[in-house]
């Protein structure tokens, strides 16, 4: 089976400074590929790595050691060592990463935050807005909200925004931080048909499930990610 993305050897530990440099080990070698319309969960107990690994995917996080190799515009390319460059291009044409949290600028209307990566990837204006507004009535935004700029809303909107955002560009390779955590029954729903059909299309997905009944439902395997040993 072909990759879209994989690691290896992929570690990454922090050093507290400020407590006499203590050394934190997180994750140690870790082998982990995902293939194309492949969904893939991380599984792990709390504190064992799921999160930092997402972020060192993403590049939020640098590597300590080992590789992240992606499939980017045809070419196989390591995140772990590519310029900030890059990284800035992989994450507008290949990269996606819904988190459970919405960052934005203030007094954008929600429209526009999820029609911007579109635009970014080159798409036109109006079938941008369209797709984006589309996707917000999907995941049950009243229309009446989409002017509206977000930071008022609830979590549980401003999490259907956020993966309005994420779903919008039809990234390659998607990875997804908890995207269920805040939404009733009827959305979780609506979000295991995104990612379904993302599958379809081929996009390559590495997520993190608290919710089983989501994760059984659009994992394809689990991934275990092992709390690393710490010197005594």
């Amino acid at each position: 089976m072909s990759w879209a993305l994989r690691t290896e050897g992929l570690g990454k530990a922090f050093t507290l400074h400020l407590q006499g440099g203590t050394h934190i080990p997180v994750l140690h070698g870790v082998e982990l590929s995902v293939a194309p319309g492949e969904c893939v969960a991380l599984a792990g107990p709390s504190g064992a790595g799921k999160s930092t690994l997402m972020r060192c995917l993403y590049g939020n996080y640098g590597a300590g050691e080992g590789r992240i190799l992606l499939r980017h515009q045809g070419a196989e390319i390591d995140l772990a060592s590519a310029d900030p460059r890059l990284v800035r291009e992989v994450r507008r044409e290949t990269l996606g990463y819904v988190s459970q949290f919405l960052r934005v600028i203030p007094r954008v209307p929600t429209l526009e935050i999820v029609a911007e990566p579109m635009l970014a990837r080159g798409l036109a204006r109006a079938a941008a807005l369209a797709r984006a507004a589309e996707l917000l009535a999907r995941l049950n935004l009243p229309a009446a909200l989409h002017g509206l700029p977000p930071a008022t809303f609830s979590g549980g909107e401003q999490q259907r925004v956020n993966l309005a955002r994420g779903f919008g560009p039809r990234y390659p390779v998607l990875l997804l931080d908890e995207p269920t955590a805040s939404l009733d029954s009827g959305n979780r729903a609506v979000v295991i048909g995104l990612i379904e059909q993302a599958k379809r299309e081929g996009a390559a997905i590495i997520g993190i499930f608290h919710d089983t009944e989501v994760r059984d439902r659009v994992a394809d395997r689990l991934f275990a990610v092992e709390p690393v040993r710490r010197a005594a």
